[in-house]
């Protein structure tokens, strides 16, 4: 099926195999017409179909986080925000007091849940191009005994950074306070085993690099925290306990479920699988982010971040000085030739970001870069050099 503004016939324009546009965006991302096609069925929440699908979901995800004996998995309707929240509000006691790492607009988003539950926080932050930093949380646990909880980001979207989680998870298992991630853009991508890297909990979603669709966000969980949990949250539907001990008890959701999300889910992850699980997802997003940085800079673009600090999901490009260039005439110029790109979340710098997850591979990322270099052209771009510091 075609677009209508973008018929087959036009050499200029790229598409999907479904007639849509190329998503070089964070999630919602392209997938693969499999996924889509999962879809296409109606299952009743107690169908024994559908508890078996979600029972082979749980196991994989704990499965792909190394908890296997030691973790579960709580689905949860919603967004990726949904399910950050009701880890925070499960996880931390209504007398607790987290600390916050903080150095995008992610972090600043926990900030925001805290100060709306009610719960007491502090934060540490750093720039935007700069991750966190384990030795000032080792100086602010041992000067903060009232701290029973650190949250941060794994892969900071805002910029793009890798932000040094294992180092972050050791230094605060070693002051006994609870860790808890916010995985959401990493997670299938990026490693984290709870073999190696101590964790209460750690979040993520359906729509990002395990390359389903939107609508389920999840929750892997320390057995042992989560059973300390009862009667923290705030909230009945993002209460995770509960929802743990209902699942547990019939396979059931509590609530009306995602159907048509969890099936793609399923499919999402047995590809997942086939595509040899984080190393073989993770190994592909990282050629296709070495191959967008590479052109990108060819063309004369800079990035935000150095090479050792870049996550392979998604690249911060400065925004050039030449006033030729105007985003908005760049964004809907891709747009027009099949790819979709995303707007700048930063306040260090003027910005824009393409991502490099989803069902993308070598082709469609040349394809862009072919579609930059054309649209540079058609604008009359002469430097994509930024403005000086």
């Amino acid at each position: 099926m075609n677009k209508p503004d973008s018929p087959p016939d036009n050499p200029g324009v790229s598409l999907s195999p479904t007639g849509d546009p190329w998503l070089l965006t964070p999630g919602p991302l392209t997938t693969s017409p499999e996924v889509k096609q999962a879809a296409l069925h109606d299952y009743g929440s107690r169908d024994s179909h559908f508890i078996a699908v979600n029972r082979r979901i749980r196991e994989a995800l704990v499965e792909i986080a190394g908890g296997r004996d030691s973790h579960v998995c709580i689905p949860l309707q919603g967004s990726g925000t949904f399910v950050v929240e009701a880890m925070l509000g499960s996880f931390v006691p209504r007398d607790g007091k987290v600390l916050v790492l903080v150095n995008g607009a992610y972090g600043t988003r926990i900030v925001k849940i805290c100060r709306v539950m009610g719960r007491d926080f502090v934060t540490q932050e750093a720039p935007e191009d700069v991750p966190n930093d384990p030795e000032a949380l080792e100086r602010t646990l041992a000067g903060d005994p009232e701290i029973t909880h650190v949250v941060a980001v794994h892969c900071e979207t805002t910029s793009g950074i890798l932000n040094p989680i294992e180092d972050i998870a050791r230094i605060t298992a070693r002051h006994g306070r609870g860790f808890l991630i916010d995985a959401m853009s990493a997670f299938g991508a990026v490693p984290l085993d709870a073999r190696e890297v101590p964790f209460d909990a750690v979040v993520a979603s359906s729509n990002k690099c395990l390359e389903g669709t939107p609508g389920v966000g999840f929750c892997i969980a320390r057995s042992e925290a989560l059973a300390k949990t009862e009667g923290n949250s705030h909230s009945l539907s993002l209460d995770l306990y509960d929802q743990y001990m209902s699942m547990e008890r019939n396979g059931q959701w509590r609530f009306t479920p995602p159907v048509q999300t969890i099936l793609t889910f399923d499919r999402a992850l047995q590809e997942f699988a086939a595509e040899g699980g984080v190393e073989g997802r993770g190994g592909r997003y990282r050629k296709n982010c070495r191959i967008l940085v590479d052109g990108m800079r060819r063309l004369g673009f800079q990035t935000l971040l150095p090479d050792e600090l870049q996550a392979p999901i998604i690249v911060t490009f400065h925004m050039p000085a030449d006033p030729r260039f105007q985003f908005e005439a760049f964004y809907d110029g891709l747009r027009r030739r099949g790819y979709v790109i995303y707007p700048g979340k930063l306040t260090v710098a003027e910005s824009f970001r393409i991502g490099c997850i989803g069902r993308l591979g070598e082709e469609e990322m040349r394809g862009a870069l072919g579609a930059v270099e054309d649209l540079l052209s058609d604008m009359e771009v002469e430097s994509c050099a930024p403005a000086a510091a």
